[in-house]
């Protein structure tokens, strides 16, 4: 195959194959096919996409290109969520615990936050001690003994992704259905799971800003998925306000932990209970929603879920006495309040403001090589539709430097009447 043949076909629109497929991106994670082929690659599948067929072959090249994880050993059906991130989603925390502790193997292979959502190895590295980059044996090994582990991607798992999305960075081509697609299932694929059931968000404070784009993007994961060998389920979910009541690192462990105690805030605990009813029925625990249910709210009414984030927590070297006292985990040095600037009633709270006001207190990078304080973030005292008295305190700042209180009073918007609150799950596709 010569690399600029297959260019120009991709680019006019011509037949291609998978072979070349592979083989091009077979190039790419060898180094053989320089940074400029490949960034007019990822030009050419931005302005033409392609079909999921192809896009079927491009994430099994992507998977290919590094280690897959055997994990047929392990009995049961391997299950894993995938979100596609948002302001407040801290729901892998309490979800993998839960699901586990009903009997589904969960091997969880999470990513780092980046500008204004946060990251599942974020928020368990505000854990003390906690380790998230464990040896593949070791993990295989703790989904075998506790049912589940949570670690980041090993530098052998999908390498080709690793530099195609580095690229994609700087070249304007991240938005693409298809190598969005190709990048989140190669990944998937190779953690050697059955079963994925995705979270993709849709509003101010999601990737995905419309729910035209949302559900274009979740059609695509559940297609490819299921034409790479997953069973695939996906719901659109609502991100225009802050998912619960914690935004920032340590604070969103403390949430997650409330979740697993049956008090956490109502939005959190039904999402969470939403997505574990889908992991169930995928991991043949239940025969439908109903049961499923049923099995999710008696893991948090006897404690089996909490008892399964403690013995996580042990297992990768953090410290489980932060179950039963969350005091333990970082805290900010300052609480500054935020007062409303009116009487009247939340009419929304803008995720993608308080998501960015988060970032530059320290909850987040703009950068992939800034430097995260677990203790700081946002803690919300109201949501939408609840009234509030002018100067009554709308949301609580946890911070360790000076807090731009103007900028996240602005992110809430008040108004005579109530606002509607709006279903937060909006479809199921799969």
């Amino acid at each position: 195959m010569r690399v600029v043949d297959f260019l120009r076909a991709l680019r006019d629109g011509e037949p291609l194959s998978a072979a070349d497929l592979r083989t091009f991106v077979s190039g790419v994670a060898a180094g053989t096919i320089p940074d400029y082929q490949a960034t007019a690659f990822l030009m050419a599948v931005f302005l033409k996409g392609l079909s999921d067929e192809l896009t079927v072959a491009l994430t099994l090249a992507m998977r290919d290109s590094g280690s897959v994880l055997d994990l047929a050993d392990i009995p049961g059906i391997k299950v894993d969520k995938h979100s596609t991130g948002g302001v407040g989603d801290k729901l892998s925390l309490p979800l993998a615990p839960l699901v586990a502790a009903c009997g589904v193997p969960i091997p969880m292979i999470s990513g780092r936050g980046l500008g204004h959502t946060g990251g599942t190895l974020d928020k368990l590295e505000a854990i003390p001690g906690f380790r998230v980059d464990l040896a593949t044996e070791r993990f295989k090994a703790l989904v075998r003994r506790i049912g589940v582990c949570l670690i980041g991607q090993t530098g052998d798992i999908a390498p080709a992704d690793k530099k195609l999305y580095a690229l994609r960075d700087v070249t304007a081509t991240v938005e693409s259905v298809p190598l969005i697609t190709a990048s989140i299932l190669s990944k998937k694929l190779a953690e050697g799971i059955d079963a994925l059931v995705l979270d993709v968000k849709v509003g101010r404070g999601a990737f995905m800003k419309t729910e035209k784009d949302a559900r274009r993007l979740a059609k695509s994961l559940v297609a490819v998925g299921t034409g790479a060998g997953l069973k695939v389920r996906a719901l659109l979910t609502r991100m225009e306000e802050p998912l619960g009541r914690m935004i920032g690192n340590a604070l969103e462990v403390r949430e997650s932990i409330d979740i697993l105690r049956g008090c956490g805030p109502k939005d959190t605990t039904e999402l969470t209970f939403a997505l574990g009813v889908e992991m169930l029925l995928l991991g043949k625990k239940a025969t439908n929603a109903k049961a499923a249910r049923t099995m999710l709210e008696a893991a948090v009414r006897s404690g089996a879920g909490l008892a399964k984030l403690e013995a996580i927590i042990e297992a990768q070297h953090g410290d489980p006495k932060v179950v039963a006292d969350p005091e333990r985990l970082p805290t900010a040095r300052q609480r500054t309040p935020v007062g409303a600037a009116n009487k009247g009633y939340l009419k929304a709270i803008d995720s993608f403001a308080l998501g960015l006001a988060a970032m530059r207190l320290g909850a987040g990078r703009s950068k992939a090589e800034d430097e995260i304080d677990p203790a700081v973030g946002i803690e919300l005292l109201h949501q939408v539709g609840d009234p509030v008295a002018k100067n009554e305190p709308m949301a609580v700042i946890h911070h360790n430097q000076p807090a731009d209180v103007d900028a996240v009073r602005a992110a809430f918007s008040i108004a005579p009447r109530p606002g509607r609150r709006m279903p937060l799950v909006i479809d199921r596709l799969g």
